[in-house]
């Protein structure tokens, strides 16, 4: 592509204004000075990693026609990490064009496939808002000193292939938010995940609204501290069996099964909830949930209860009697909308420290039985609509049975 001397000039002379020059010519430097330019234009991965702003191009003009250098594994461009070693990015294309998902917004190109090898430490945030990426598949994946995966495939909405056969997670500490939007994904095999030195799976399947089922069989979760959000928003999840799961250490549950509206069971039995402190929109929206076995479960260091069961309106029956409530501050709309309830016994729930009790059994509208014997209101602060669109039935009952207990 023929290019006039001023052109070069102008473009040597924004070359030599990057701070970041030594670096951006050891990259590129076997690609001609008037595309290394049109490279970093629109390549907003490489900008972030040079930490290049755009006024250090926006004086040239430079059409998306990218010579990637090709080795023995194809097309490929060499990103610096300030650990001083490179991960390599393999554009599986045929027709010289970057994925949209590497481009400022309103560039267009066509979706393609990625093929990623890598030789650094983290992969952390690497396909960051790769909203365009279909296909990503982990070739000859042999290293082992990955330690961090957050958010590596976070918000990929149109990912609907995703191979990590021989991806290694030896020494992984951390999953946060991992899969996290990947909203597109129908399918997911983590069969040789190792996961025996994770500590943090928050959100790591968050908003995967289209997988409808997830095989976890083989996950190690004895180190594993926080799963608030794990599975929050998977909408088309209709089975999850994580019978296997050690939640010994674990201390935070906050939202970890919302919006999970399409599952009808979950057998949690076996978890182990001694550590955790946060509880607070566990099973919020599990709108299908028709049974919930919570036998196993210590809520001695929980303080908040607020929309735990909310709209679980599937549920036709849930023993409690195992909570323990003492330090429970605040119970707003724990029960709302759990609409095939018929009954519940609540009488070994210490209310003593609760202020806000705001639509707690809002919209029961079976709710026939509830025994709140042992309920202490002093300290309740709101309790409005705690009985809204309840039956007339029921709300006659309370106020016979319970003076203290205010009926709106």
């Amino acid at each position: 592509m023929g290019v006039c001397t001023d052109k070069k000039t102008k473009s040597k002379s924004i070359l030599n204004n990057i701070k970041s020059v030594y670096i951006f010519e050891k990259i590129f430097y076997n690609i001609p000075i008037n595309k290394r330019l049109g490279i970093i234009q629109y390549n907003k991965k490489i900008q972030k990693r040079l930490g290049l702003s755009i006024n250090d191009y926006s004086q040239l003009n430079m059409p998306i026609e990218i010579e990637i250098k090709i080795n023995k594994y194809g097309k490929f461009i060499n990103i610096k990490e300030d650990n001083e070693k490179y991960y390599h990015i393999y554009f599986d294309d045929k027709t010289k064009e970057i994925s949209r998902n590497y481009l400022l917004k309103g560039k267009k190109v066509n979706k393609i496939k990625i093929i990623i090898d890598h030789q650094i430490k983290t992969f952390k945030e690497l396909f960051d808002d790769c909203s365009c990426v279909e296909s990503i598949n982990f070739k000859n994946f042999n290293r082992f000193n990955i330690i961090d995966l957050s958010y590596m495939f976070k918000n990929c909405s149109s990912l609907k292939e995703l191979n990590l056969s021989n991806f290694h997670t030896n020494n992984v500490t951390n999953m946060y938010g991992m899969f996290s939007g990947c909203s597109s994904l129908k399918e997911l095999n983590l069969s040789n995940f190792h996961t025996n030195n994770i500590k943090d799976m928050n959100h790591m399947f968050y908003n995967c609204s289209s997988l409808k089922e997830l095989n976890l069989s083989n996950f190690n979760t004895n180190n594993v501290k926080d799963m608030r959000g794990m599975f929050s928003e998977c909408s088309s999840l209709k089975e999850l069996n994580i019978s296997n799961f050690n939640t010994n250490n674990v201390y935070d549950m906050h939202h970890m099964f919302r919006e999970c509206s399409s599952l009808k069971e979950l057998n949690l039995s076996n978890f182990n909830t001694s550590n955790v402190i946060y509880i607070s929109e566990i099973f919020y929206e599990c709108s299908s949930l028709k049974e919930l076995n919570l036998s196993n479960f210590n809520t001695n260091n929980i303080k908040d209860m607020n929309h735990m069961f909310y709209n679980c309106s599937s549920l036709k029956e849930l023993n409690l009697s195992n909570f323990n409530t003492n330090n429970v501050y605040d119970m707003s709309y724990m029960f709302f909308n759990c609409s095939s309830l018929k009954e519940l016994n609540l009488s070994n729930f210490n209310t003593n420290n609760v202020k806000d009790m705001s639509h707690m059994f809002s919209g029961c509208s079976s709710l026939k039985e509830l025994d709140l014997s042992n309920f202490n209101t002093n300290n309740v602060k709101d309790m409005s609509s705690i009985f809204f669109r309840c039956s007339n039935e029921l709300k006659n009952k309370i106020k016979q049975q319970y003076k203290n207990i205010k009926i709106n």
